[in-house]
């Protein structure tokens, strides 16, 4: 079982504004208007919107490679891609570095979708060749949540296709049923959600194309910088393969986030998520592992006396490396009663794993942030209803950390292949410390920046209205919730608003049970 390959049977299964207070008051005289008016009821216990990263650069995806947008190492970028269509952004790499770009498709919740569908991501040169591409499904779950895909341009891995410097183009493009619209809509009692790539309180990243059938898309691209020659060329053979002592002792309680921005932090230790998981819900966790360490995580689903009768492939727990690899994924059918699934297990951290044929072993070629996403499928409020249902995570680390491959230059993000004291104390703790796949310290590129300090037409979030304009209406648009929730929503407000003063403050970026077989979905390099 793996993650890196692209064979299709795999199912995958990686500006500143200043708020002025007039506003904040117009918006406060709606917030009073509006709750007085009768309007449809929002689920508060529902699952919660994808978390797109808060500094994620809005860029839309061109049909063709003449027209496509420049991405820069170090970014996250956020879009979104329509049924049957097939996107392009441009990458330009030089000829020591490594490339790796992730792309995490966002159904609307309630989205009706099928098991073969998901989302292919590849990296292309200016001659179509191919240099590898990921396919990521939704599975047997068949529950519309974030799938995630990656590809890469590696220097070594061919020794004639993609290895120069110049011009190359990552794409990104829907398959499946639904990738010509036929089954992409809602399901039974669904919502449709936010428009494709906004996130809670946000508008469309692209204009007029707002619909229901969008997926929003993340896109994360990290670069990893070469190496010191004369180091081994093949993969370790010799490693501790057998499943480790469980854990013991009362579980901790954490909080789960709900994208790859907002994961929360894992030390070793038992895990309990402060609120469980609804079914249709995904959580995401992080847990940093240095060179030389071995992680192994189980996950447990537990009981409950609500409903009854039994959900095949009900929970799926997904193992993503700091590029946002798959490495490895473990099952859950579910009848009511507590049931758990552990991760295969899997070697010590080593640069030099990525030359292995198995997926599971090349995924952990790199020391960071690992990431667990655990999804709950929809089918599961058929039979047990919408109340959340406990979720519990053990985690080891094993070894002692050692030192790194010796890198010639910084990746970027800067420090994301590798783990910090702040990471391993924001581990233990819970906070939030730690570096993504979208730190901006790397640079902005062509796509998203403006350099006048002020934010783009697009916004910083990915909205194609202002940002004054845009906090008013989303607050107004939630006035049907009732009177109850305006004490609540009074508080978000001043929040947002202060947090929009500090960053006003801050420089802006320049511009610029069971497992499915997934053998070979990272596919090599080969012409078409």
């Amino acid at each position: 079982m793996g993650a890196f390959g692209g064979y299709d049977e795999g199912w995958r299964v990686m500006g500143r504004r200043t708020v002025r207070w007039h506003t904040a008051a117009a918006v406060g005289a709606a917030l009073t208007m509006t709750t007085a008016q009768p309007g449809p009821a929002l689920a508060a216990d529902g699952p919660a919107p994808y978390s797109y990263a808060e500094n994620a650069t809005a860029v839309d995806g061109s049909t063709g490679t003449s027209q496509a947008v420049r991405l820069s190492p170090g970014r996250t970028y956020r879009s979104a891609i329509g049924p049957g269509e097939k996107l392009y952004y441009r990458l330009d790499l030089d000829a020591g570095a490594n490339a790796y770009v992730s792309g995490t498709a966002v159904p609307a919740p309630g989205a009706s979708v099928a098991s073969s569908d998901g989302l292919r991501v590849s990296i292309e040169d200016v001659d179509a060749h191919r240099c590898s591409y990921g396919n990521a499904r939704f599975g047997p779950t068949r529950s519309a949540h974030p799938v995630t895909a990656w590809a890469s341009r590696e220097i070594g891995a061919d020794e004639y296709m993609c290895q120069a410097a110049g011009a190359y183009y990552l794409v990104v493009e829907r398959v499946g049923p639904s990738s010509n619209g036929a089954s992409s809509g809602l399901s039974s009692g669904g919502s449709s959600g936010e428009p494709s790539g906004a996130s809670s309180g946000g508008s469309s990243v692209s204009g007029g194309r707002g619909s229901g059938l969008e997926w929003g898309l993340e896109l994360g691209y990290a670069w990893e910088p070469a190496v010191k020659k004369g180091g081994s060329t093949a993969a370790p053979e010799i490693w501790n393969s057998a499943s480790p002592e469980p854990l013991r002792g009362d579980p901790e309680r954490r909080r789960g986030g709900s994208g790859f921005a907002s994961a929360g932090p894992l030390a070793q230790g038992i895990w309990q998520d402060r609120t469980g998981i609804t079914a249709g819900e995904t959580r995401y966790y992080k847990v940093p592992v240095g060179w030389g360490q071995q992680l192994s995580a189980t996950v447990e689903l537990g009981s409950t006396t609500s409903g009854e009768g039994y959900v095949g492939n009900a929970l799926v727990m997904s193992l993503y490396n700091p590029a946002r690899a798959l490495v490895d994924d473990a099952l859950v059918s579910y009848g009511g009663d507590q049931r758990s699934a552990a991760l295969d297990p899997l070697p010590p951290v080593a640069y030099d794993n990525r030359y292995s044929l198995d997926d599971e072993v090349s995924g952990m070629r790199f020391a960071g942030w690992y990431y667990l996403a655990v999804h709950l499928g929809s089918a599961v409020a058929d039979r047990f209803g919408e109340k959340p249902i406990g979720l519990t995570l053990r985690v080891r680390v094993s070894g002692r950390a050692g030192s790194g491959p010796g890198y010639l230059g910084q990746a970027e993000p800067r420090g994301v292949f590798e783990v910090t004291d702040q990471d391993r104390e924001a581990a233990e703790t819970g906070t939030g410390a730690g570096t993504e796949t979208g730190d901006t310290r790397g640079g902005a590129g062509d796509a998203g920046g403006t350099g006048s300090g002020e934010e783009s037409a697009a916004g910083s979030d990915g909205s194609t209205i202002s940002g004054d304009r845009r906090l008013a209406l989303t607050v107004v648009a939630a006035g049907g919730i009732g009177t109850g929730s305006l004490l609540v929503l009074t508080l978000l407000l001043w929040t947002v608003v202060a947090r929009r003063r500090v960053a006003a403050d801050r420089p802006t970026a320049p511009s610029g049970g069971g497992r499915a077989s997934r053998r070979g979905r990272h596919g090599p390099s080969r012409g078409r």
